[in-house]
């Protein structure tokens, strides 16, 4: 048996050489028990070892299928002459995972880049689905740098309830209403929820699943077209066997994450995200991976490089449509076609099929004009997408994504009716005595990362429910925590510095007058600066429970909205070098 340390073909020293060509007890250690899986000797010639980081599990629904997709994987790195080995990385599923699936978002980050380093591995295929699991693995990776490559598990099939096309996370928002409005009957409800969840898969609406899918291709770490393959679907596995194929090309090559995910990418992704009426939870994960590879990315590029891009995807919940009708319809080769020849494409950006963005999607072909319209027919003209907004209410920014929200609300000024946690929020809303009325302002704040902790997806929360008995569809509400990219409303998020960090959030008091000018960019508390500043004397920081734990690092360590929520001690690269053998 040869153990060959070098790369047959260019005679350079492989990573996994370090383990798997040792001599003396290391290697056989090594070696040996690897076989006990029934590995043959062959398998330690030098040929490249591909790491497989799955985020499988039956506790994450969206990601339940990726054993059978890691298989797919597998198959093409056996077939391009590599040696595939899966591993499990945290799975934070959106739907089960309490207090909030952000809350876990870095530790996936932590986890997977450290089995990433250290194991014997010259390549790693990412292997998510569910929102967090995609920027936390692309997170993870780009901070080690070894050749990697997305796979998205893809959406579910359309729900279908009662001859309508129902989207997940969407139409639960709406069918919640209708049924504290009256106009639906609880045990319709439940026959409806099983209508949107129909096959494996994540949100087939353009909530944060899809967007993230959507954004790791358009950032060029996924293959072309994959992003919206439904998860049943047998080219969802073809895609899967390809990328396999694919990462042992891009070891021999030494292409790594950093030489694709420069600022370039990054400007592709948010001219995408803007195109796709993609969720605002993009712009979290998007700074968070620039922080993991120094490339400067402020919050105000999100708003300036959206504002010259029209949504032209029809898809819920902006729009119409659904994940499995974009895919039908050509999916993002279609939309980044069209932002190319517009003149709004860094063409030249390297993916991860060795060409640039430009010529990946050059023969992209639209089947279906009602899903992916053309630049001059949008859903939404240039300007309508995620707005960032600034003023002595978010010193440090806040998000609003136009497209879902209510034209008539965006210049709106009102009375704030303020609740310290959605908790206390969800108390009362359905109390008939509770004193609101259709032009007041909800603030939920205490859902910022430190203050809840983890930031999570509460900002849209349901309007009272007497409001909506009378007719009323939408209010502004105001929060320093996230909404999901399903939802929908008038709702300005991210809400910098948070109401637990002393941010002017905190001074907010029942009464006060409030003002949103969306196309002025600006959010305002109508307080006298005197008063703001006797309130903030008087101001005390929110005790925290957790004096221990994952819990206490997080909230000690974590970076506001406009850091993405990271963990301040992760931001930048630390490499892919090989530990050390205490063997």
């Amino acid at each position: 048996m040869a153990h060959n340390e070098h790369d047959r073909t260019s005679g350079t020293r492989r990573r996994s050489s370090h383990w798997f060509a040792a001599e003396g007890r290391s290697g056989m250690l090594y070696r040996s028990w690897m076989r006990n899986q029934g590995f043959g000797a062959e398998v330690f010639d030098g040929r490249p070892v591909i790491g497989i980081a799955s985020t499988w599990s039956e506790l994450a629904p969206c990601n339940a299928h990726l054993d059978r997709v890691a298989e797919a994987v597998k198959r093409g790195v056996w077939m391009a002459g590599g040696f595939p080995l899966e591993f499990p990385v945290m799975a934070t599923g959106e739907t089960l995972l309490r207090p909030t699936a952000m809350l876990y978002r870095n530790m996936l980050a932590m986890q997977a880049e450290e089995l990433i380093r250290a194991n014997p591995l010259d390549g790693v295929v990412l292997l998510s689905g569910c929102d967090k699991t995609t920027p936390g693995l692309l997170m993870g990776a780009a901070s080690v740098d070894l050749p990697a490559v997305m796979v998205t598990g893809g959406p579910m099939l359309n729900g279908k309830y009662r001859g309508q096309d129902v989207g997940s996370g969407t139409h639960v928002w709406k069918f919640e209403a209708e049924i504290k409005a009256g106009r639906m009957t609880a045990a319709e409800g439940h026959v409806a929820e099983g209508c949107m969840a129909r096959s494996n898969g994540h949100c087939m609406t353009m909530g944060t699943a899809s967007t993230m899918a959507c954004v790791a291709e358009a950032l060029g770490m996924q293959l072309p077209g994959s992003a919206a393959w439904p998860a049943v679907d047998s080219r969802r596995m073809e895609v899967a066997q390809e990328a396999g194929q694919r990462i042992v090309a891009m070891v021999e090559e030494d292409l790594r994450p950093s030489a694709i995910l420069t600022r370039a990418a990054f400007e592709n992704a948010i001219r995408a995200n803007a195109a796709i009426g993609g969720s605002t939870n993009a712009i979290i994960h998007l700074t968070a991976l620039a922080g993991r590879l120094g490339v400067d990315l402020p919050l105000d590029d999100f708003d300036a490089l959206a504002r010259a891009v029209p949504t032209i995807v029809d898809l819920m919940p902006s729009g119409r449509f659904l994940m499995e009708d974009f895919c039908y319809a050509g999916g993002l080769p279609v939309v980044l076609r069209q932002l190319d020849e517009a003149g709004l494409l860094n063409s030249g950006a390297l993916t991860v099929t060795g060409r640039g963005m430009g010529e990946n999607v050059a023969d992209a072909v639209c089947w279906n004009t009602e899903v992916i319209r053309p630049l001059a027919e949008p859903l939404q003209p240039a300007g309508t997408g995620t707005a960032v907004l600034r003023g002595n209410l978010a010193p440090d920014g806040a998000v609003i994504k136009q497209s879902a929200a209510s034209p008539a609300l965006m210049r709106h000024v009102g009375q704030a009716l303020v609740f310290d946690s959605p908790e206390d929020y969800h108390a009362v809303c359905d109390d008939d005595d509770l004193d609101v009325s259709p032009d007041d302002v909800l603030v939920i704040r205490g859902a910022g990362p430190k203050g809840y902790p983890g930031m999570p997806e509460v900002g849209n929360v349901p309007l009272p429910a007497k409001l909506l008995r009378a007719g009323v569809t939408d209010m502004v509400r105001i929060s320093d925590g996230r909404m999901s990219g399903t939802g929908f409303g008038t709702v300005v998020l991210h809400v910098a510095p948070e109401a637990a960090v002393g941010g002017p959030l905190a001074l907010v008091r029942t009464g006060d007058r409030v003002e949103l000018d969306v196309p002025a960019r600006r959010l305002t508390l109508l307080v006298p600066d005197d008063e703001l500043a006797r309130r903030r004397a008087e101001w005390l920081p929110p005790k925290s429970e957790d004096d221990s734990g994952y819990r206490w690092l997080y909230r000690e360590h974590v970076l506001q909205a406009d850091g993405g929520a990271d963990f301040g001690f992760l931001r930048g690269g630390r490499g892919s070098e090989v530990p050390r053998d205490s063997h």
